[in-house]
């Protein structure tokens, strides 16, 4: 082996060493924050980390500081996040030691991390499929000489996460450029391999087929960087996927605030696998002497202790620096176009999206459409994505497996590699498990990479009952989703705005949840002809955030009036509803549920003194009813009655039988007479 690789490597395992050692000794000052580090793990996260490129993207997890140093990374960045300081480089102090996000030129590409065990293995495939999309389309740098790969390291213990399997499947059907690493100590936290693992990795893996695997000695850095090199070879140039399964031991605690003292029966025999002995016979194997092994030991241990000195004295983040890059600013701040041009013929709204996605497709090579069923043979369940397989390819409109997370998980990826996906899960009833990368994945990455890393994508889903849909297919979820932080939401109740939203959406650099009720894609429930719409202009964009005021009255004294609240479905159902009394009753279609328009739902209940927030979902504990007590609390000076809310039973699901679905949800007779009790009271 050259001699530079192993004197680097062997300063980068000292280092992480005696990074490890200094946050034992100084364990008062640094256990404030739980962290963990790489010892036992450093040599072959090294021998990695030596051989990635600035165009290459890794998903480290939170036990590969060792890794980071072999990036290029400094003692003191790794510090800095380890005091939660203002300057630390990933987070600017707002998430753990060790959860990397990283955009330096001349680096490998590090988008946001998570804590929870795995997640990071589907936003990794989804990078290695946008590369792949890339080369395919042409949209790659051309003059990149050894392409691009993705790096996904793992713990052992995380590989039987289901969503592991989702990643699997699709790096091997769709053969990505893409290698995981399993790093395998034999533990989980207390509990081992014994206890919780039917095989290895590598034994996994065989069931993958075409994911090749290796079993390598981790702890061995010559038998490391030789099997990653090689591997890496493969995938640069056979553009598949590969897993490499290293053993090594644990030689510290799982986490600073989990002693390895506590549950551990097996340290001396760990301690026995060290690496550190293994690479320094090594460096005198090859010619080094005493003298200069010494040496680059202590310069690494000076350097660690003078960095740990100076991360010690660095700045606190301030109270405001939480206020901020909770999302990047997007360009669409005004409606533009033409929302009813002369000439074009009214359609209904499902086609009113899929023309927007079309125009969209049209213009953009980096934009692409992905989810179950919505490729050439069908082109959707609601035909929502008709004919643009046809036209765009099948590299560009394709069926995904039944995998929800990976669906949404995917998308950090793609848009890290600078791609725009629209992916869609079919029924909002199972967007649950979805739920785990939209929260842990997707809507903290902009937050948690200090802005770095805004996730760019558009999640469409189907939602609502009509029809005896019954209850897997009957949902509104829209409290749940509101609950998460991070995430832009629409609710349009017409083809124009779903159209001028998707439009906002595609230009929006965050995340943005389209939730689209399928009773008003054919407009085939009685009272919903307004849901069809003359087809907006090609340019016509309708801002996240701002409401329609779809019915207007004036102020008046004599007479007791009403505002209602709504989106979606409720907007037909207030609509009818009012007919006969519409100089009394202002009509707000929020459009959006975030950013919500605040400023034109508080204006409004001023002016008219009443307000019922009509929803489609239960009530109890819902987004309607937060919403109404936030508009209580606003205008609570200006109220003559309580701010009311109706909404479906407050039943677990909606039944199949159409007797008991129209029980169950709100329908113009129940909001009419909901009206009346409001404006009699």
């Amino acid at each position: 082996m050259k001699k530079e690789v192993l004197e680097k490597g062997f300063l980068k395992l000292c280092t992480a060493k005696a990074m490890s050692e200094l946050y034992e000794a100084n364990f008062k000052q640094v256990s404030k924050y739980v962290h963990a580090t790489s010892r036992g793990h450093e040599a072959i996260q090294i021998a990695l980390g030596m051989q990635l490129l600035p165009q290459d993207y890794a998903f480290p997890y939170y036990r590969d500081d060792a890794m980071l140093l072999s990036f290029g990374l400094q003692p003191y960045d790794l510090m800095l996040q380890l005091l939660a300081k203002k300057d630390d480089p990933f987070s600017g102090g707002r998430t753990y030691y060790c959860h990397p996000s990283l955009k330096d030129d001349d680096k490998p590409k590090i988008p946001h991390q998570s804590s929870a065990t795995g997640m990071q293995a589907i936003p990794a495939t989804g990078a290695a499929m946008g590369m792949q999309y890339k080369e395919l389309q042409g949209l790659h740098d051309e003059k990149i000489k050894d392409l691009p790969l993705v790096v996904c390291s793992l713990g052992d213990a995380s590989v039987t996460e289901g969503e592991i399997a989702e990643a699997f499947q699709m790096a091997a059907l769709k053969q990505m450029p893409i290698l995981y690493l399993v790093q395998d100590n034999g533990w989980d936290i207390s509990a081992n391999a014994e206890e919780t693992r039917a095989q290895n990795a590598f034994e996994y893996a065989q069931g993958f087929h075409g994911l090749e695997a290796i079993s390598i000695d981790g702890a061995n850095f010559i038998e490391s960087y030789e099997a990653i090199e090689n591997v890496i070879k493969i995938i640069r140039k056979e553009r598949r996927p590969f897993l490499v399964h290293a053993k090594v031991p644990l030689l510290n605690h799982h986490t600073s605030g989990v002693r390895m003292e506590w549950y551990r029966d097996d340290l001396e025999e760990a301690r026995s696998r060290d690496p550190y002995p293994v690479i320094k016979q090594q460096l005198m194997d090859n010619g080094f002497t005493k003298k200069e092994i010494d040496s680059i030991e202590a310069s690494a241990k000076a350097t660690v202790e003078n960095d740990f000195q100076k991360a010690l004295q660095a700045e606190d983040p301030k109270p405001e620096d939480l206020f901020t890059n909770d999302f990047v600013s997007t360009p669409i701040t005004e409606e533009v176009g033409k929302r009813s041009p002369e000439g074009n013929d009214k359609v209904v709204m499902v086609d009113c999206a899929l023309f927007a996605v079309e125009e969209l497709m049209k213009k953009h090579k980096e934009c692409l459409l992905y989810g179950q069923d919505v490729g050439g043979r069908l082109g959707g369940v609601f035909r929502e994505a008709a004919t643009l397989a046809q036209k765009f390819g099948d590299d560009r409109v394709f069926n995904t497996p039944i995998q929800e997370a990976f669906i949404v998980g995917s998308t950090v990826g793609m848009s890290a590699v600078g791609l725009k996906p629209i992916v869609e899960v079919q029924f909002a009833d199972y967007i649950w498990p979805g739920l785990n990368q939209l929260f842990t994945e997707v809507s903290r990455s902009c937050y948690l990479s200090n802005g770095k890393w805004p996730v760019s994508m558009i999640l469409r889903v189907p939602i609502g009952a009509y029809g005896s849909g019954g209850p897997y297919h009957s949902s509104s979820v829209e409290s749940v989703i509101t609950n998460i932080r991070g995430i832009k939401i629409a609710y349009p109740s017409n083809g124009a705005d779903l159209k001028g939203l998707i439009k906002a959406a595609y230009y929006d650099p965050n995340p943005v949840v389209i939730l689209e009720h399928k009773g008003l894609y054919w407009s085939k429930v009685k009272g919903t002809e307004g849901a069809t719409s003359i087809e907006p202009s090609e340019d016509y964009v309708l801002p996240l955030g701002k409401a329609w005021l779809l019915q207007e009255i004036w102020k008046q004294d004599d007479v007791e009036t009403l505002t209602i609240v709504t989106y979606g479905m409720g907007v037909h159902w207030a609509y009818n509803a009012t007919k006969g009394m519409r100089d009394q009753i202002e009509i707000i279609d929020l459009r959006t549920l975030f950013p919500l328009d605040e400023e034109t739902i508080m204006a409004s209940v001023k002016k008219t003194g009443k307000c019922l927030v009509v929803t489609e979902e239960p009530s109890h504990n819902s987004f309607a009813r937060a919403l109404a007590g936030k508009i209580q609390e606003e205008c609570f000076k200006c109220l003559d009655a309580p701010v009311m809310t109706i909404g479906s039973e407050n039943m677990p699901a909606i039944p199949l039988n159409s007797t008991l679905e129209e029980t169950m949800i709100p329908s113009t007779e129940k909001v009419k007479i909901k009206i009346e009790n409001v404006l009699n009271y």
